[in-house]
């Protein structure tokens, strides 16, 4: 979970994201997951716990990293399944902004 500002821990965002976190880290840890994409998942959920970031930037950088990822032809259906489930969560973030 992230630790934030004062004003981030009253931020419904900062659930979300955290949400959005923990499913990416369920995918990363799943031994079927390819090891490129365990590789990008660990990457990008570093950069989505950096605070030095907006909480909306953050999530929209994740969303177009996560669609790049999803592209993987080597990804596994129900993985990318997964990863669709955290890219709605990011957005839920952008669109209160």
């Amino acid at each position: 979970s992230l630790n934030g500002t004062m004003a981030e821990k009253n931020d419904p965002n900062i659930d979300t994201l955290n949400t959005a976190v923990s499913t990416l880290v369920e995918i990363s840890a799943n031994p079927s997951t390819p090891r490129n994409i365990k590789k990008d998942l660990t990457e990008l959920i570093a950069e989505l716990k950096k605070s030095n970031s907006p909480v909306p930037v953050r999530a929209a950088n994740a969303i177009s990293a996560l669609d790049e990822i999803s592209q993987d032809p080597n990804m596994p259906s129900y993985v990318r399944v997964t990863l669709w489930q955290a890219v709605s969560a990011l957005e839920r973030i952008r669109e209160k902004e």
